[in-house]
């Protein structure tokens, strides 16, 4: 094997260490703060799906670079294996979709209680006046970061495809690893 064959192969683990590893971690962290609607933590994790869900490019260009230095092209295992990666950046691509529907429909979520709490405040000061001046005030008003009301379910469905996205997107790396240990 000579010094550009290693170098290539290194580049092609090294890219595979350093971009599915953390592209998966925060592929599976983002349906908890769906669940717990942390925007901040969402539009992380987001911004770094997509950055590494484009950096893992590397692997696959590195591994045909790698074919065609080995001559390995008409190797079946290999043929598969580019399929199933083709195949995983595919459904990257419809995360990252869902994480911005997620981030999104959360965003909605978030003004109109800002606005619904805005309006609160202003009928709980008329509905104060109203009380000194002998009425009934109404009970409490829901604010911004109290829980939702019950069966309010924002980025559910995002969410579950999400978890299940994400499911098919590892086993896929999987069955590659060991399809490239297997016969690399």
């Amino acid at each position: 094997m000579s010094f550009a064959d290693r170098l290539v192969l290194w580049l092609h683990i090294g890219f595979a260490i350093f971009t599915i590893g953390p592209v998966t971690v925060a592929i599976m962290s983002t349906p908890r703060y769906i669940r717990q609607r942390n925007l901040v933590i969402l539009r992380y994790l987001y911004r770094i799906t997509r950055l590494f869900a484009i950096l893992s490019l590397g692997v696959l260009i590195a591994g045909l670079i790698l074919a065609r230095l080995k001559h390995d092209f008409s190797q079946p295992w290999l043929t598969v294996s580019m399929t199933l990666f083709v195949v995983s950046l595919v459904l990257l691509v419809l995360i990252v979709r869902d994480q911005h529907r997620a981030i999104a429909t959360l965003e909605d979520a978030e003004a109109t209680a800002a606005e619904v709490a805005a309006a609160a405040g202003a009928g709980q000061a008329g509905a104060q006046t109203a009380a000194d001046a002998g009425g009934e005030s109404p009970g409490p008003a829901q604010l911004p970061g109290d829980p939702p009301a019950a069966g309010a379910h924002l980025g559910h469905v995002e969410r579950g495809r999400i978890v299940s996205l994400g499911g098919v997107v590892s086993l896929i790396w999987l069955v590659v690893l060991v399809l490239m240990v297997w016969n690399g």
